[in-house]
C-alpha cells in the first residue's frame, strides 16, 4: 500500500497543491408577505441550499418575523448566499438572522452575500440582521438592493465586527466591500459604497475611517417622515455616531470599540426607529 501526503502553505490556495476544489456553500431564500383581513400573513416561501427560514410566533398584533438561518455555520471564500424579501401592499414585516454571521479566513475567493428587498405601496419592511463578524483573513462582498413603492417604508441596519475580540484577534489581512442601492419608483434615492482592504495596511486606524474602532453599523430609514427621528436618534447615539436626514431619508453611522459596545448603542437606536414595534426576539436572547 502506498500512502500519499500532500501539504500546502497556509499562504497558498489548496489548488496549488494539486487538490480538487473544495465544495462551496450556496443558499437562497425568498420570502413574501401579504395583507389579509386578519393582518399580515406569509404569501410565499422558498428556501434552498444552506439558507433556511423560520417564522416564530409573535405577540398578538406584532408584525411577523422571518428569521434567516445559515445552516453552514459561517462563510468563507467562494460561498454565496442570496435572500429576497417582499412586503406586499399595506403590510408590515421584519427580517433578521438567527445569529451573527461569521466570515472565516479565505484561502481562495470571496464570500458573497446579497439581499434584494421589495416594499410595495403603503408597506413597511424592517431589515435587521444581527452582526457580521469578520475573522482575520476574511474576504466578503456584500450587496443590499431595495425597491420601494410610493408610501413604503424601509428600515435597514447592517453591523460589522472586525476580528474576534475575545481571542485578541485583529484584522491584519482580508477585504470587505459593502454596496447599497435603494430605489423608489425605479429612481435611485440612496447609493453607498464602502470598501476596506488590508493589502496596504490597516484601513480601520485612519481618522477618516474608523479611527481605531473595531465595530461599525450603518442604519438607513427611508419614509415620508424620516426627518422627525433626527434629533431623538442623535440623542440616543451621542458621540458614538453621526446622523443626517433629508428628503425622506435618515442615515446614521455608528462606531464602537467592539461588538458589545456597539450593541449597547445600536439597540436603543433601532428601538427609536421601529415606531413602537419591538426588536426581534432573537436579538434579546
Amino acid at each position: 500500500m502506498t500512502l500519499l501526503f500532500v501539504t500546502a502553505s497556509r499562504s497558498e490556495p489548496l489548488l496549488s497543491a494539486g487538490l480538487p476544489p473544495m465544495q462551496r456553500t450556496e443558499g437562497t431564500a425568498r420570502v413574501a408577505f401579504k395583507r389579509t383581513a386578519t393582518g399580515t400573513r406569509l404569501a410565499r416561501l422558498h428556501q434552498g441550499g444552506a439558507y433556511k427560514v423560520r417564522l416564530p410566533r409573535g405577540a398578538a398584533g406584532a408584525p411577523p418575523e422571518a428569521v434567516l438561518i445559515n445552516t453552514a455555520g459561517g462563510l468563507t471564500g467562494g460561498d454565496r448566499m442570496s435572500a429576497e424579501v417582499t412586503a406586499g401592499g399595506g403590510c408590515r414585516a421584519l427580517v433578521t438572522t438567527q445569529a451573527c454571521e461569521k466570515i472565516y479566513r479565505a484561502s481562495d475567493g470571496i464570500a458573497e452575500v446579497e439581499a434584494h428587498l421589495t416594499a410595495e405601496e403603503g408597506s413597511r419592511l424592517d431589515w435587521l440582521p444581527q452582526e457580521t463578524i469578520l475573522f482575520d483573513g476574511a474576504r466578503l462582498k456584500r450587496r443590499l438592493l431595495a425597491d420601494l413603492a410610493p408610501g413604503a417604508t424601509l428600515l435597514a441596519a447592517e453591523a460589522v465586527i472586525f476580528g474576534r475580540a475575545a481571542r485578541g484577534e485583529v484584522m491584519r489581512t482580508g477585504a470587505f466591500s459593502d454596496r447599497w442601492r435603494i430605489r423608489r419608483q425605479g429612481r435611485l434615492v440612496f447609493a453607498d459604497d464602502l470598501r476596506f482592504d488590508w493589502a496596504s495596511g490597516d484601513p480601520l486606524g485612519r481618522p477618516a475611517t474608523l479611527a481605531g474602532a473595531g465595530a461599525m453599523a450603518t442604519i438607513l430609514l427611508v419614509c415620508d417622515e424620516a426627518e422627525k427621528h433626527l434629533e431623538p436618534l442623535r440623542s440616543v447615539l451621542g458621540g458614538s455616531g453621526g446622523v443626517s436626514a433629508f428628503n425622506g431619508k435618515l442615515l446614521a453611522r455608528v462606531t464602537a470599540e467592539g461588538g458589545a459596545a456597539l450593541r449597547r448603542v445600536l439597540i436603543p437606536g433601532l428601538v427609536e426607529l421601529l415606531d413602537g414595534a419591538a426588536l426581534p426576539r432573537i436579538w434579546q436572547i
